[in-house]
Order: structure tokens, then C-alpha cells, then sequence
């Protein structure tokens, strides 16, 4: 890695915050879907789903949050393949920058844009009745976990990003991600699942990381959840950036 990775990766985040800070509507629109999910969910659906808890916000939001992210990532693919498409990084490869610092400054500006959505979404759902007793280390390792997972589908998100054929295509990528909540533990119990979705949805990454979420904003006792959530968020994690960073270099070499 080269000497100078952390200030050429500071100088292009600032390049791409500035991008964002024009165009807050993408962070409004990254939010609005995850929140009209919610309120859908509460106030039309809520009252004729059993999910053990009190409060059907509370027992929600964790699949939101993972809905959020994954819908924030797809805008990650989508300028990645702007800026491929416009030349910049054949500017940015004539001037003397770390080449990584490219892809970097692009994913930690998900990782800002998407933390800010998740934050919104927290305070609509404290709006409509969530309400968590957990304390700071809970609420640390809930920001923990999301912040890898944001980090993972971050990674994923490049690599449409740096191969797709066209605008719609590379942004398209997010949308199994989007739905693959439905299939888990997020809106209702796996139990109440016929047996090869019940198999599927216990044995798939979001229900481990749903439910790890769900017991400290519950203060439950973690179980192996917290550990599989871990699993799969670092594992995903190693992957798509090792393929990121393979793909990328094919491109600008």
C-alpha cells in the first residue's frame, strides 16, 4: 500500500461527500423506501402478526435496518459506474495517487451516506413507538454489527459497479438484497414458515444477524447469534473485497 493511501483516500472521500452533500435527495430516497416498509408493516400489517413481542416496531426495525443498507449500496454500484464511465479514473491514474484510494474514498462514502440513513430510520421508528432499554455497549454493538454489514455490501456493490453494462444494471444488483429480509426472521418468526422456506430463512445471513440485533436492542441473552452474525458479515466481507480489488486492477491496468 502506498505511503501516501491515507491522504489520497481523505482528499477523494471529500470529492465524494461533496457529491452528496448536493444531492441529499439520494439519501432522502435511500430512506423513504426502508420507512414506507415500516409503516406499512406496523400500521396495516402489524396487528395480524404474531411475533412474540409487545411492540411489532421493535421487533421490526432490525430487518429495516438491513433493508436501508442494502438499498443504500445499490446508489454505491450506481456512481462507481459513472465515474468509470466518465473517464475520471483514467485522470485519476495519470496522477501520481494510490490506485486503491479510488475504490476506498467511494465505499466510505456508503459507509457515511448509509449511517446517516440508518439514523434517520431510527427516529421515525422512535416516532412510531420504538423504544430499546438497552444501554451504550449494546447500542456499540449494534452500530458494530451494522457498520460490517454496510462494509460488506459495500464491497459487493463495487463489483457491479466496475462491471456492469449499464447504469440500471449495476444499481439493479441491490434488489435481491432488498428482498432477501422477507425470507427470514425480520417481519415474522421462522417458525410460522412452511418447511423448506423455514430451512432456507434459519440458515441464510440475515436471519443470524436480524436476531443478534433484535436481543441486545431487547437485552436477551446473545446466543450464537451474535458469533454466525459475525461470521457472515466479516466473511462476506474478505470476499467481496478480495474480487473488488481483482476486477479493479483488470480495469485500470
Amino acid at each position: 500500500m502506498s505511503k501516501h493511501f491515507p491522504g489520497d483516500t481523505a482528499v477523494l472521500l471529500g470529492r465524494s461527500l461533496r457529491h452528496i452533500t448536493r444531492s441529499m435527495d439520494t439519501i432522502i430516497t435511500t430512506s423513504v423506501m426502508p420507512i414506507s416498509f415500516m409503516l406499512l408493516f406496523v400500521f396495516v400489517f402489524g396487528g395480524a402478526i404474531e411475533s412474540g413481542s409487545d411492540s411489532y416496531v421493535t421487533y421490526l426495525l432490525p430487518g429495516i435496518l438491513l433493508i436501508t443498507v442494502a438499498s443504500g449500496v445499490s446508489y454505491t454500484a450506481f456512481r462507481l459506474f459513472l465515474d468509470l464511465k466518465s473517464g475520471i479514473f483514467e485522470r485519476f491514474q495519470s496522477l501520481p495517487i494510490a490506485r486503491s484510494a479510488v475504490l476506498w474514498a467511494h465505499v466510505l462514502t456508503s459507509l457515511v451516506a448509509n449511517l446517516i440513513s440508518l439514523v434517520i430510520v431510527v427516529l421515525v421508528a422512535l416516532l412510531m413507538g420504538f423504544r430499546s432499554g438497552a444501554g451504550v455497549l449494546p447500542w456499540l454493538g449494534v452500530a458494530g454489527i451494522l457498520v460490517l454489514f454496510t462494509l460488506a455490501l459495500t464491497w459487493l456493490a463495487v463489483i457491479p459497479g466496475l462491471t456492469a453494462k449499464s447504469a440500471d444494471g449495476a444499481s439493479a444488483f441491490a434488489y435481491p438484497l432488498i428482498f432477501l429480509p422477507f425470507i427470514s426472521s425480520a417481519f415474522v418468526p421462522t417458525g410460522t414458515m412452511p418447511g423448506p422456506v423455514r430451512a432456507f430463512a434459519e440458515h441464510q445471513p440475515v436471519t443470524a444477524i436480524v436476531d443478534a440485533i433484535r436481543d441486545l436492542f431487547t437485552r436477551q441473552p446473545l446466543g450464537t447469534d451474535i458469533w454466525v452474525a459475525l461470521l457472515w458479515c466479516v466473511g462476506l466481507l474478505i470476499v467481496a473485497y478480495v474480487f473488488a480489488i481483482i476486477i479493479y486492477r483488470r480495469r485500470v491496468s
